[in-house]
């Protein structure tokens, strides 16, 4: 199977933990776009969907998945999402599409947290994958330096803005032992709006798209 086929095979697996009747959080990126394009098959069993960008809400729209405000919805049964990397705690780098500020807040919300992807997004540890971090302009030196200081190498996402108007840092060469620490001390420099490790909220369960069908992983 192609790594195409993979992510539309989690798409469709991931169908089964939607809840009738209930808002569902998606996702953004290239496999939440498989999910989408799965659920428009069964739109007409939810009220609609939470984006967490602009592309996503754009996506559900153009299936005619009414797309609510986060703020008119005080909790979701499950969000579903990919990720960049993910390891055996269900612990991800996520980011690579630059909506991790809104997909974190949207995964806080939801209940149950569902990561869909192929199997080339496992790895035994996190940090292969530059880290993102969103930072607010104004604060871009500042914060280089600091992440420079961890030990880490940022680079400007040149190009690039978010839907919340700032700007991205992908930080190579971190060593991310502990991921929850770091995501800690990261989110504590002035400066940072969030980044992009999903350790203090990690998924619940990863359904990972493998030549031999869909897995489902729970967190060892």
């Amino acid at each position: 199977m192609t790594q195409d086929e993979l992510k539309q095979a989690v798409g469709r697996a991931a169908i089964s933990y939607v809840v009738d009747g209930e808002i569902v959080g998606v996702g953004t990126g290239s496999t939440a776009n498989c999910f989408i394009d799965a659920l428009a098959a069964i739109k007409e069993r939810i009220p609609g969907a939470v984006a967490s960008s602009e592309a996503t809400r754009q996506r559900l729209e153009s299936h005619g998945i009414t797309v609510f405000d986060l703020n008119e919805v005080e909790t979701l049964s499950v969000y579903v999402d990919g990720a960049d990397e993910i390891n055996a705690a269900m612990q991800m780098i996520k980011g690579g599409g630059g909506a991790l500020t809104r997909e974190k807040i949207v995964a806080a919300v939801a209940r149950q947290f569902v990561c869909i992807a192929d199997a080339s997004k496992l790895v035994p540890v996190l940090g292969h994958f530059p880290l993102p971090v969103e930072v607010i302009p104004m604060a871009l030196g500042h914060v280089t330096r600091e992440l420079t200081a961890l030990g880490g190498q940022p680079v400007l996402r040149t190009g690039f803005v978010t839907d919340n108007g700032n700007r991205i840092l992908d930080v190579r060469n971190l060593r991310i032992a502990d991921a929850a620490a770091l995501e800690t001390r990261i989110n504590q420099i002035v400066g940072v709006v969030t980044n992009g490790l999903f350790a203090r909220r990690a998924a619940d369960i990863c359904l990972l798209g493998t030549a031999d069908g869909v897995r489902t992983l729970t967190a060892s």
